[in-house]
């Protein structure tokens, strides 16, 4: 296969094609930086207007050391994956602390840093320093499999080290490290999907295995998706005057030190509805109203959590430790779980 061709090809392609994304139009290292952070399992789409505002609150590193950790969960609120967020800090304060503040150019530097791996550490080298340094995220493993008729599985040691060492070649070959792993990156968004993909416009299909032997559907081969499991959660939103009951989710938990409001899983085991109300809030109930349902995804979970509004004496009758009393201004500015904030967008507005 000739490798200088695909090289040469992507790198003209994505000069025609790049998507205008405000982290392309700088090289600050910490920008780049960031965007990196924000994408790792999250669309483009949903991480722009998180950028922007990112950028217009936290300009630079120092600024990330210094804010308070309440602010950078509100910042982060929807993102989701918040040790992310914990990480950019703790790697901040590092850079203040050993760097002076200032992001370092070296790779074994950047790989040090908490929250950066190997993928992340390439792209911030190629993309802000020109390093010929390689990356290996979900799109290039699709591109890179299809391209060179990769049939093992990509997560499995063997098969991943032959991908890097691949991506590796290919960004060294290119001379621009910087547009060809950002022209990899591209051409799986965008052309290179996992389904559907746009094989008649891709400008490398002619240099592809998958394509000229009509496997494209069957790469990468990453084996059977584990089945979705469904959960039940119940929330109770118990309101005194203009303040609502929430908790702060403890430390080693799935969404630290985000809000919510009290609730507990469902299951067969713990007696439902019922029970759930007498252990963790202390009340019947038989005085609960239906308040809303939301239904979301995490992982391989498919959740639905159930709102009821804990009304009348019932209020008086909640035990003490459960959460804080919290007035519905207040609660605007704290960082929810996803799936509570829409409980909470959906309260009363305060007047």
């Amino acid at each position: 296969m000739n490798c200088g061709r695909i090289v040469q090809r992507l790198v003209v392609w994505f000069g025609r094609n790049a998507r205008d994304l405000p982290w392309r139009r700088t090289r600050d290292p910490y920008a780049i930086w960031v965007s990196e952070v924000m994408l790792q399992q999250t669309q483009v789409k949903t991480v722009l207007p998180y950028w922007g505002r990112w950028m217009r609150e936290l300009p630079g590193i120092a600024a990330v050391a210094k804010a308070k950790p309440e602010k950078l969960h509100k910042l982060w609120e929807g993102l989701g994956y918040y040790t992310r967020v914990r990480n950019l800090q703790r790697a901040a304060r590092m850079l203040v602390d050993h760097h002076g503040g200032a992001f370092p150019e070296k790779f074994a530097a950047v790989l040090a840093l908490p929250g950066i791996g190997r993928y992340t550490a390439g792209a911030i080298c190629s993309i802000a320093f020109n390093q010929p340094k390689p990356i290996l995220d979900g799109n290039v493993i699709r591109v890179l499999t299809r391209l060179f008729g990769i049939a093992g599985n990509p997560r499995q040691k063997q098969t991943n080290a032959r991908l890097w060492r691949l991506a590796e070649q290919l960004v060294i070959e290119s001379g621009k490290a910087r547009k060809f792993n950002q022209a990899l990156m591209e051409l799986g968004a965008l052309i290179c999907t996992p389904r559907q993909p746009q094989c008649g416009i891709c400008p490398v299909a002619k240099h592809c295995v998958a394509y000229q032997e009509d496997r494209v559907g069957e790469l990468p081969s990453v084996g059977r998706r584990r089945a979705a499991v469904a959960r039940r959660f119940a929330a109770f939103v118990a309101q005194e005057g203009g303040r609502y009951l929430v908790r702060e989710r403890p430390p080693g938990v799935v969404n630290a030190h985000l809000w919510e409001f009290p609730n507990l899983e469902l299951t067969r085991g713990n007696g439902g509805l019922r029970k759930a109300a007498r252990r963790l809030l202390g009340i019947q109930a038989g005085s609960l109203d239906p308040f809303c349902t939301i239904k979301h995804s995490i992982t391989r979970y498919r959740i639905t959590l159930d709102a009821f509004r804990v009304a009348g004496t019932q209020i008086s009758r909640i035990r003490p430790g459960v959460g804080q009393w919290v007035a519905r201004s207040r609660l605007r500015q704290l960082a929810f779980a996803s799936a509570h904030k829409k409980i909470l967008q959906r309260l009363p507005v305060s007047r």
